[in-house]
């Protein structure tokens, strides 16, 4: 291999791993999430599981009585979530 073949390749990758390693100056900061920010994520979650719960419900994968304790459980965290909210100003 002489030295015209050699020397883009060379380059090539010396440029590759400058790219790829080079520390950024300019890292974002994380954004602050407040208790409200928090709760509303919860909230959110918690509904998506009642309504995947209801959903395997009907579909059959969930006995009456499994249905029964698992949906009061989340409705109970969903109630304290959202009057932790109401007492936030959200």
């Amino acid at each position: 291999m002489d030295l015209q073949t050699a020397l883009p390749i060379i380059v090539l990758v010396v440029g590759c791993f400058a790219y790829i390693f080079w520390p950024q100056e300019r890292i974002a900061a994380p954004i602050e999430k407040t208790r409200l920010d928090y709760l509303r994520e919860r909230k959110d979650v918690v509904y998506d599981n009642l309504r995947d719960l209801n959903f395997e419900f009907r579909a059959g994968k969930y006995p009456q009585d499994d249905y029964a304790r698992q949906r009061t459980s989340l409705e109970d965290e969903a109630a304290k979530i959202v009057v932790e909210m109401q007492s936030l100003g959200g």
